[in-house]
């Protein structure tokens, strides 16, 4: 299993630390979503064939990202409507590159790495607007 620490800042993506990475990962793969968004899980940030690494520096610009569900491919960071949301943070270890094009979307990006999944972990966070 991968392990995540998480520190939030701005709307940049946070740095992330990863270990237990697997030998023979090829690349890493994040999922950011929103459980808690009015009508559906909603995608933050995707981004695929991220040379493995233990280390994501904040507002580190991907390899590839694909379109969040703003429409945008970043990221984009916590800021609820209002209220108190949760965040959940996933990364993936995969066993190849993923040839997808960049207007992949997050279920895009599930259905092309699902056979390809050798380590994963899971972040989650809570962010409450003021």
């Amino acid at each position: 299993m991968l392990h995540l620490v998480l520190e939030l800042r701005d709307n940049i993506n946070p740095p992330l630390d990863i270990k237990g990475i697997p030998a023979e990962t090829k690349c890493l793969a994040i999922i950011v979503e929103e459980p808690d968004a009015p009508d559906h899980n909603w995608p933050n940030w995707i981004a695929w064939n991220i040379h493995t690494t233990r280390h994501i520096k904040a507002g580190r610009k991907m390899e590839v990202e694909g379109k969040n569900d703003f429409g945008e491919n970043k990221y984009e960071g916590p800021f609820p409507f209002s209220g108190t949301h949760e965040y959940y943070f996933k990364v993936y270890a995969l066993d190849t590159l993923l040839d997808i094009p960049i207007t992949s979307t997050k279920s895009e990006l599930e259905l092309s790495m699902s056979e390809h999944v050798i380590g994963f972990g899971q972040l989650s966070g809570v962010y409450e607007r003021k």
